[in-house]
């Protein structure tokens, strides 16, 4: 019987970027330091900086990977995940595996976020091809009438804002008495789902001319 082909080995840059994602994703960028990161991974800062020039180099090619794995995880949820509400679902339950899974992913995504320009402009040039389809879903759907009307990008700005808030501020969850654990990520999934179907969703019972008697 043959052995099992063994998985390829992760290159030096593969490497260098996955401390930074880990580092930078939950101490910050400003906290991590490339004397830090080389020390971690056992080798001279100088080894950091002939794949990456600068700190802020590597910054950009981290949110350029960070983001095609982000789209990438998204893009599969949606695949069979047919249409209207489910394909919210999808797209929120995926984020929520994700904070289960990799949440040095999305605390990377929260972090160039609060840094603002350039690092936050990179973020969202990388996403827009997402953002532009979830744009026109949600504006097909408000004109079938099936989602209240809202301006569509602004809809997933607060979307985006309250679902990864929930999963990736720890601390302000603790000071509200909410431990990250498995069973509470999984209870704020069902609450922001139960939030969003009620915000987002037309009642049947607008629909119906003269439901309520006035």
């Amino acid at each position: 019987m043959d052995p099992e082909p063994s998985s390829p080995p992760r290159s030096t840059a593969d490497r260098i970027l996955d401390a930074a994602l880990g580092s930078f994703g939950s101490r910050g960028y400003e906290a991590t330091s490339l004397d830090a990161l080389a020390e971690g991974l056992g080798v001279r800062k100088q080894s950091i900086l002939y794949w990456f020039p600068s700190k802020d180099a590597l910054l950009e090619a981290l949110i350029d990977r960070s983001a095609g794995e982000l789209s990438a995880a998204l893009e599969e949820s949606l695949e069979g995940a047919g249409d209207g509400w489910a394909r919210v679902e999808a797209v929120v339950r995926s984020v929520f595996r994700l904070a289960a899974r990799r949440p040095e992913l999305l605390g990377l995504v929260r972090e160039a976020g609060r840094l603002g320009p350039p690092a936050a402009t990179r973020l969202v040039a990388a996403l827009d091809p997402l953002v532009a389809r979830a744009s026109s879903f949600l504006e097909a759907e408000m004109d079938a009438g099936r989602v209240r009307r809202h301006e569509p990008r602004l809809l997933l700005l607060a979307i985006y804002s309250t679902v990864v808030g929930m999963v990736t501020e720890v601390e302000v969850l603790r000071a509200l008495g909410e431990e990250p654990t498995a069973r509470s990520l999984v209870r704020r999934r069902q609450e922001i789902l139960r939030l969003l179907r009620t915000a987002l969703l037309v009642d049947e019972r607008d629909q119906v001319p003269g439901f309520g008697g006035v």
